[in-house]
């Protein structure tokens, strides 16, 4: 549900400012607001829940998406829709920090393996099937039950944790680290806010270096509170860890490399091959099936096999579908082809799905389980937004650049408005045509032509450049992380060594 709503409504946007009568930038608000007071307040509530009970915290977070979800369905401006995503993705951070520390809490040596394998599997069901969902439910229903499905699910949930959920702390967390939260919550946010808005801001604007440089001032003082608490939010000393380390570079490599083509993949499917919304959900299963497979195949594979290889071997699949779909882009190959470098990243992302968050849980103690997952969580979702804002930036640029060259030898370039700035904001948003009215038929296909070879130009960069990030995560993680800590199991029963229980 959680990760459902963190992309289901990307394909619904233009059909949502239609319908509200806002602007295309009011209602982008509808994916930002979500993910910027997710990722903000995952860290806080993992902190929370640790001190006030895990259960009752799991339900709190479940109350509040589901409110927020009713108050989304209904909303009847835009300035009231992003307010109400803004609600549901602080639920969301409620109830995803609290789900996971049960799960760690619950569950120990070989059933933590097979735990963290089925989740994997649900997590990478949920968001490669985003977009595709979206894309139904909008066209044959409506928007708003983007949401609203929310409500029976979210009630449903409820009843099944009041009865089933067990309840469980930190014995320990005797007061609050306030200081702690207030400055990394303040800090995320501005830098969040400033990656967000640097796409369509500029990286050289005012404002956005201001966001920049307070959020990193705000995690600067958020260093030195937490050195001086003697039960810190965040324990610092885990740094020194080199598996915990190591597992931290591997989950935002897998995010900002693997995650993020979940938004990319259906662009580049409907503006080079031309797919219908369709077709482009049904291309996508190249890449949505190995998501729901692989997670089952890593924690077989968990039980011969460390967790230092198989974070490897996931970022090792991931690099290599990255360039396979990127030399395929270059060369504008066929769809077949394409769906080879799919194939690849989904299988690396179901292997890194759910290993990435064993890994790094089993490195903290199941006391602190709401931290570890504040922490996993907070760095899948900043390395999602580094990814798309990084990526977004190389295939805008590149994009621009092959645009340049191949209009630079014509005698007769049409003169669009802000010229190669709006072609290519445009390019990547995927809206050619508003750009082709006004010439001939012979000049459309002419510049059709044009727009095609440049975002693919562009495309080509971007996935070459998550080759390359996927391919130094796989390197670190190497290095870093422990083989005999993250020894497999071999089917006992018995908890996991890295956590020293």
């Amino acid at each position: 549900m959680i990760m459902l709503d963190s992309n289901i409504v990307a394909v619904a946007l233009p059909t949502i400012a239609q319908d509200l009568g806002a602007a295309f930038s009011s209602v982008e608000w509808v994916v930002s607001a979500y993910v910027l007071t997710f990722a903000v307040g995952l860290m806080p509530a993992g902190s929370l829940a640790d001190h006030y009970g895990r259960k009752r915290f799991l339900m709190f977070g479940l109350v509040i998406f589901t409110v927020a979800s009713v108050a989304c369905g209904l909303a009847q401006t835009s300035w009231l829709l992003n307010w109400a995503r803004a609600l549901q993705g602080v639920g969301a951070a409620i109830q995803l920090s609290a789900a996971l520390a049960v799960l760690g809490n619950e569950f120990r040596g070989i059933e933590r393996v097979r735990a963290f394998g089925f989740w994997g599997a649900v997590l990478g069901v949920a968001v490669a099937a985003g977009p595709i969902v979206g894309g139904l439910t909008t066209s044959y229903l409506s928007w708003r039950w983007a949401f609203l499905v929310n409500v029976p699910t979210g009630a449903i949930l409820l009843t099944i944790a009041t009865l089933d959920v067990e309840d469980s702390k930190d014995l320990d967390a005797v007061e609050l680290d306030l200081a702690g939260m207030a400055s990394f919550g303040s800090g995320l946010f501005f830098i969040v806010w400033g990656l967000i808005d640097g796409t369509s801001d500029g990286w050289s604007n005012s404002l956005t270096l201001m966001k920049l440089g307070l959020g990193l001032g705000l995690f600067i003082l958020f260093f030195l509170v937490e050195r001086r608490q003697s039960r810190p939010m965040i324990d610092l000393d885990l740094f020194g860890n080199r598996s915990f380390l190591g597992s931290c570079v591997a989950m935002l490599g897998y995010a900002a490399s693997a995650q993020v083509m979940v938004t990319y993949l259906p662009l580049y499917l409907q503006n080079a091959f031309h797919f219908q919304p369709a077709s482009t959900g049904l291309a996508m299963l190249a890449y949505a099936l190995p998501l729901f497979v692989f997670p089952t195949v890593g924690a077989r594979l968990a039980l011969r096999v460390s967790g230092r290889m198989l974070l490897t071997s996931g970022l090792i699949l991931v690099a290599g579908g990255n360039l396979v779909t990127g030399l395929m882009a270059n060369a504008h190959m066929p769809y077949p082809p394409f769906a080879l470098g799919m194939l690849l990243i989904g299988a690396g992302a179901g292997l890194l799905n759910g290993e990435t968050v064993k890994v790094l849980m089993s490195a903290i103690s199941p006391e602190r389980g709401g931290m570890a997952s504040g922490i996993s969580a907070s760095l899948r979702f900043v390395g999602i937004v580094i990814g798309f804002a990084g990526l977004g930036a190389i295939l805008a640029g590149g994009a621009k650049s092959r645009y340049g060259e191949l209009t630079k030898a014509l005698i007769d370039t049409p003169i669009f408005e802000d010229g190669e700035n709006l072609v290519t904001s445009r390019l990547v948003a995927g809206d050619v045509e508003s750009l082709l009215r006004g010439l001939d038929l012979t000049r459309q296909d002419q510049f059709r032509e044009i727009f095609r070879a440049s975002f693919e130009s562009g495309f080509a960069l971007l996935l070459l450049s998550a080759a390359a990030i996927s391919g130094a995560a796989a390197v670190l993680t190497y290095c870093l992380v422990c083989a005999r800590a993250t020894a497999p199991l071999h089917g006992s029963r018995e908890s996991s060594p890295i956590s020293g229980e």
